[in-house]
């Protein structure tokens, strides 16, 4: 069963926009966390929001998850040549 959660809430200026701060509860009850991207459809009587797929990462997850003897290492591993070369 899904958890019911209610909340109000007042529009607020964000600069150009507006905006609605999601709370704690409601981000818990949604699954929603912070980077998941959603879509915001407008619908008869409201705004529904919905997940559009999974959260991007961060440079620091992507570093954490990089292993270079899984990736492949050094792409060329030859000595220098060129202008690198003095």
């Amino acid at each position: 069963m899904t958890a019911s959660v209610s909340v109000n809430q007042t529009v607020q200026e964000w600069g150009n926009g507006l905006a609605v701060r999601i709370t704690a509860p409601v981000a818990k009850a949604a699954r929603f966390s912070r980077g998941l991207p959603i879509k915001v459809e407008v619908v008869d009587g409201g705004v529904f929001l919905r997940t559009a797929g999974e959260p991007k990462l961060t440079l620091a997850q992507k570093l954490k998850a990089f292993d270079p003897a899984i990736h492949g290492g050094e792409v060329m591993a030859t000595g220098r040549v060129g202008a690198e070369v003095f």
